[in-house]
């Protein structure tokens, strides 16, 4: 498919790669009373400055990389506290029209078995992930031409319907699909998506057209704009990311920052969650098994700690490409939102031969379960899973969320709405052994809870729960 060059006729490039190459200039190995400037402001959660943020990066002192992670560290805590939103991603169809050349669902890649659920392999899909205790998914999407908006909402409201035996419905469905036109996000608006999210892969526009061969994902201008799109049909909540490995990680960061400065300023609120994905291998693809831009540990550690440095109330996303060594430190300095048990093709989550290299789009490094998942951040970590949909429910998004994040909403609200969550999953889901030690965390959480009257509700909630009653929050 060729590119429509009328889809970004008139569109404005706000990625300005001349301004963008000043700050890395400026940035490279700063001065260390710079770096500790930088970390003051940061303390003071308010953000960085794009500039900032490269000047982080471009640091060289391990002792002052130590003095980013521990600020990442206090900022994440004062934040979020210990609560971890948990999710899975679905994949709806490997289909696609497009020729990434990092891909594995690249067009012209005829080794990949082609899927596309129907309505009851959909229901199959949500049974079995709603049985192991999800409550929020992440629906993907290939980008294919027969495949528009009306089918995608229809896949939306096809999830949504399907209850399990136990306590089971999905509560939140985001959507990691194509950009659209304004109509197509308003379909989606209408049937209840939660966060629209769209990766831009490269901000740098010359690797970005080098790597995107045919369809219409060739046109950079696009995609850039999508998020812009999908607020002005009325999704508040937008997620962006860039998938490291492609370009220059702090041109990427760079880019990103760039990016949330730009939404902010055109609707007053930048993005909801920002994701970092690094390339990992993928079928028929030489870049996917050898990344022109490899980001060692250290490096994509850095990454995330600066994130959180730069947009402090912004969820970070990290998926299972990652290990579980790797997920854990990056838990400690900035990711708030980890996906668990996930399977990474259509159809699998109901296939007991889910190592399907013939169907995925890439390889992930985390193969536990969901139990797995929870028992470790819980009794190795201490974190509290949650499953929390109460905010979106409530018309807590977009620009009003953010305003209430800013003034401790999250430890109010978010954090006895979690463990209300956890509290959930445990009397439906949880094996025994992640029963005991979760039930020990939510005792200690209750006990510790510093406001006595929302401490009481808390309580009668938990009681609540416990004689039968579900989906109770604060």
């Amino acid at each position: 498919m060729k590119k429509d060059s009328s889809l970004s006729e008139g569109l404005e490039n706000f990625i300005d790669e001349k301004v963008i190459r000043t700050e890395m200039e400026k940035a490279n190995n700063p001065a260390s009373g710079l770096i500790r400037e930088i970390l003051a402001k940061a303390g003071e959660r308010q953000g960085l400055d794009p500039d900032e943020a490269a000047a982080l990066l471009g640091n060289r002192d391990k002792d002052l990389d130590e003095a980013i992670f521990e600020t990442a560290r206090t900022i994440k805590k004062g934040i979020y506290g210990n609560r971890l939103v948990v999710f899975a991603p679905l994949y709806i169809t490997n289909e696609c029209g497009n020729q990434c050349r990092y891909c594995g669902f690249n067009a012209k890649n005829s080794d990949l078995d082609r899927r596309t659920l129907s309505s009851e392999e959909i229901r199959r899909e949500v049974t079995v992930l709603e049985d192991l205790g999800h409550k929020r998914l992440l629906l993907v999407y290939g980008e294919h031409p027969r495949l528009g908006a009306d089918w995608l909402a229809q896949t939306v409201r096809d999830v949504y319907a399907v209850t399990s035996a136990k306590s089971g419905e999905i509560r939140r469905v985001n959507v990691n699909c194509a950009p659209l036109d304004v109509e197509g996000f308003r379909k989606l608006h209408e049937v209840g998506i939660g966060t629209y999210q769209c990766f831009q892969e490269t901000y740098h526009r010359p690797t970005y057209e080098k790597l995107h061969v045919a369809g219409r994902k060739t046109d950079f201008l696009w995609r850039l704009h999508a998020m812009h799109r999908a607020q002005e049909a009325g999704i508040d909540d937008v997620g962006m990311g860039a998938l490291f490995g492609l370009y220059d990680p702090i041109f990427e960061v760079l880019g990103l920052l760039h990016h949330a400065r730009r939404l902010e300023l055109d609707w007053g609120v930048g993005p909801h969650t920002i994701s970092f994905p690094r390339l990992e291998p993928a079928l028929n693809s030489d870049i996917a098994f050898n990344p022109p831009y490899p980001t060692t540990d250290h490096e994509f550690k850095k990454i995330v700690a600066v994130l959180r440095l730069a947009v402090p109330y912004t969820g970070l996303i990290l998926t299972t490409r990652e290990t579980a060594a790797m997920r854990k430190e990056l838990l400690e300095v900035g990711v708030s939102q980890l996906s668990g048990g996930s399977r990474t093709y259509p159809g699998a989550y109901s296939d007991p031969e889910y190592d399907r290299p013939d169907v995925q789009q890439f390889c992930i490094g985390d193969s536990r379960s969901l139990d797995e998942v929870i028992r470790s951040i819980v009794g190795d970590h201490g974190y509290v899973p949650s499953w929390c949909t109460a905010c979106y429910r409530l018309g807590r998004t977009g620009e009003h969320f953010m305003e209430l994040a800013k003034t401790g909403f999250i430890q109010k609200f978010c954090l006895p709405n979690g463990l209300l969550t956890f509290k959930e999953y445990l009397e439906d889901y949880a094996s025994e052994e992640t029963k005991q030690v979760g039930e020990a965390l939510i005792r200690h959480e209750i006990e510790n809870y510093p406001d006595l009257d929302r401490k009481s509700l808390l309580t009668d909630r938990m009681t609540r729960m416990e004689a039968g009653e579900r989906d109770l929050y604060l």
